[in-house]
């Protein structure tokens, strides 16, 4: 990447590594779990790619799984850190903790319906997650204009971003759009926010 400053923020979005949760399909939320020996093993090797992209800054969830991956990340990165609330995975509510196979199917099935309103007994809407989030990254390309900037955060988080970028309804018919543990690029021209790159591998 181009280390020249201009009036462009560059933002990569990487979910956290593997979680006991995520090995057992279990929803955590705003939950935590820890991550797995394969999770550790994924951000350290994550931290020793990304030395290249010479990023400015890392910002990560507050939620425990992303700081410890951010963390484990920045062993290698050496990188000011911050903590921001509002990049926190969606709130399941009582859903929380369950695994997805014991959820009640017309429960479930008439909340994938609802596409961008959808919202678990209890918890948030797919929009209030993109508005906080959308919020929080404005806010930081606000403060660290120009920078190239590594954001550790959670999939929903990831997909309200982008999905609305790309003006998908979040409905189950829509193909694919993006892959877990992949490097999704994002740029920040002061007004808008633009796709540069998605589904990096690192």
């Amino acid at each position: 990447m181009n280390s020249d400053k201009s009036s462009i923020t560059q933002f990569a979005l990487l979910r956290h590594a593997e979680t006991e949760w995520n090995r057992e399909k279990r929803i955590q939320g705003q939950q935590d779990a820890p991550l797995t020996s394969d999770g550790r093993q994924q951000a350290e090797e994550w931290g020793r790619v990304l030395i290249r992209y010479q990023f400015d800054h890392l910002v990560t969830s507050d939620l425990g799984r992303a700081k410890l991956t951010a963390n484990i990340i920045n062993q290698s990165l050496n990188l000011p850190f911050s903590e921001e609330r509002r990049l926190r995975e969606q709130h399941w509510g009582m859903w929380s903790g369950m695994k997805f196979g014991d959820l009640s199917t017309d429960d479930l099935e008439e909340q994938v319906k609802m596409g961008w309103h959808f919202r678990p007994a209890g918890g948030e809407s797919r929009l209030e997650v993109l508005e906080r989030s959308r919020q929080a990254l404005t806010e930081i390309a606000q403060n660290r204009g120009g920078d190239h900037i590594l954001v550790v955060t959670h999939g929903g988080v990831i997909r309200c971003l982008l999905y609305r970028l790309c003006k998908r309804n979040f409905l189950p018919e829509e193909p694919r759009l993006i892959e877990p543990y992949r490097l999704h690029w994002l740029s920040f021209d002061g007004e808008e926010f633009h796709i540069q790159h998605l589904n990096e591998r690192i």
